[in-house]
């Protein structure tokens, strides 16, 4: 808005100051900056005069709005100081200022929006509450079917996937914004999860229950698993805060370290006492002669994916498939001295070797354990 004052010799209308403005100011700023084409493309608005006489003289003020740039502006303005005769008189016009108004509008919708927000406070809770839930059900809409068991998954594309028990626990965790992540549908494990074990690191997660427990031990025995991680007592997944989510993967132990709590814990999964064992096996054979013997062992069942079970004098007690080793070690009525693998020594096979004093385990490949006592032997 530019607001300029001006003064006549004599008596004035509104009309004279008008046309005067019009008229003095044509053909003098070019073609771009001519008032009446500005008008009629609405740069500028309906120009104001007020206008009073005092002893014969004519004073007032005009108003001008633009919806020019500042420079532009300014140009008017300043030709509006050029007007030197209104009507039959001499006068003036003095430029008194030049407002952005759109600044008080600014500053007036500012102050609105802070009242009209105050009168949603009251809304805000249930406003944020639709917002979250909507938020929740749109990523577990996420949710899909993997493999030929159908089993119900997030995105499990990368090297690292979660795996936890049923279906309400995937949902979950999708909702909690933890999306590598698939579920079992019940307590049996798929075959779908043990061949995504061949190729990718599985962290289980259970419920802090019994169940949980037995779970995770039936999936360990069946499955490469890499880490275990297990909900607060007492507590399924299903029902997790995502904090309690969150704090539950961060405290995830290798497959090895969660047996071994088991072993000596009962039902517990807190960090157990010491054990009452010998910190490694003991044996009276020479390490590279019980390393041969395990060697000559495995050349005997390589290429069969059995296992050998060997005495101390190197003979072999039994010859069992790899998933009947566990029963086979604790059904032994001789000492056993080592285990020959053709395959995985898995996590639970580890830690019957140490359970059971067993000095020598070799395989083709071993779960990873922290801490194990058992001579691991690479064939």
């Amino acid at each position: 808005m530019i607001y300029a004052s001006f003064k006549a010799e004599g008596p004035l209308e509104k009309p004279d100051v008008i046309g005067a403005i019009f008229g003095q100011t044509e053909g003098l700023l070019g073609a771009e900056l001519e008032m009446r084409e500005l008008q009629k493309e609405g740069k500028i608005g309906r120009i104001e005069v007020n206008l009073e006489m005092i002893d014969g003289k004519s004073i007032g003020e005009i108003l001008v709005p633009t919806a020019l740039d500042k420079s532009e502006t300014t140009i008017i303005a300043a030709a509006l100081e050029t007007i030197d005769r209104i009507g039959p008189t001499e006068a003036g016009i003095q430029i008194t200022k030049i407002e952005d108004v759109r600044g008080g509008k600014r500053d007036y919708i500012i102050e609105r929006a802070k009242k009209l927000l105050a009168g949603l406070d009251s809304e805000g809770g249930e406003i944020e509450e639709m917002s979250r839930v909507l938020k929740e059900e749109s990523r577990a809409a996420r949710i899909q079917e993997y493999g030929d068991e159908k089993l119900p998954a997030g995105e499990i594309s990368g090297s690292e996937i979660i795996v936890v028990e049923g279906r309400a626990d995937v949902v979950n965790l999708l909702k909690n914004r933890v999306n590598n992540v698939i579920g079992m549908n019940g307590t049996k494990l798929p075959y779908t999860i043990a061949k995504l074990g061949e190729s990718k690191e599985i962290t289980l997660f259970v419920d802090g229950d019994r169940g949980g427990k037995l779970i995770a031990k039936n999936v360990i025995d069946n499955a490469r698993i890499g880490y275990v991680a297990v909900a607060p007592d007492g507590k399924e997944v299903e029902e997790l805060q995502g904090k309690e989510i969150l704090m539950a993967l961060r405290k995830r132990v290798p497959v090895g370290e969660f047996i071994r709590r088991l072993r000596y814990g009962g039902d517990s999964f807190e960090e157990p006492s010491a054990p009452s064992v010998s910190s490694a096996p003991v044996s009276n054979v020479n390490p590279e002669k019980a390393k041969e013997m395990v060697k000559s062992a495995y050349e005997k069942i390589r290429g069969t994916k059995m296992a050998a079970i060997l005495d101390e004098t190197g003979d072999v007690i039994r010859r069992v498939s790899s998933r009947e080793v566990v029963r086979s070690v604790k059904d032994a009525r001789k000492r056993v001295f080592a285990i020959v693998i053709d395959g995985t020594a898995t996590s639970t096979i580890i830690a019957v070797c140490d359970e059971s004093g067993i000095p020598y385990l070799g395989a083709t490949n071993f779960s990873a354990v922290d801490n194990a006592r058992v001579k691991l032997i690479s064939l």
